[in-house]
């Protein structure tokens, strides 16, 4: 009864750890995603987090506005990057991400976590 308890026990284990690494670490989805960087603000009440929102615009007027758009909202986990979004916000930017199963609370409020940017061709 004491060998079957101790592989139970250290079966749940792993099955546990191999959950946990699934939901909140495993990249199930990663891409890129181009529009204007409408908004991008520190917040959070016990966890501050950078936190965005991109404009993709999905069909354009010939006055270079946008008729139908979609919002991709975002987290960005580095200070650095976070840093340079400040700068461009109201700008067209090319944002690489990757998406996550689960939000973790100091990581950000979304599952689409930003890591890198890059300005699209003119």
């Amino acid at each position: 009864m004491k060998k079957f308890l101790y592989w139970s026990v250290a079966i749940l284990v792993v099955v546990l750890c191999l959950f946990i690494y699934w939901k909140y670490s495993f990249t199930y989805s990663e891409g890129n995603r181009s529009g204007l960087l409408q908004k991008f603000s520190y917040k959070g009440t016990i966890f501050k987090t950078y936190e965005g929102e991109l404009i993709l615009s999905s069909v354009k007027s010939n006055q270079d506005v946008s008729l139908a758009s979609e919002k991709f909202f975002f987290s960005v986990p580095g200070k650095e990057l976070a840093e340079k979004l400040l700068k461009l916000e109201g700008t067209m930017v090319v944002l690489h991400y990757k998406a996550k199963n689960g939000v973790l609370p100091w990581r950000g409020e979304t599952v689409y976590l930003v890591d890198s940017l890059t300005m699209p061709p003119k």
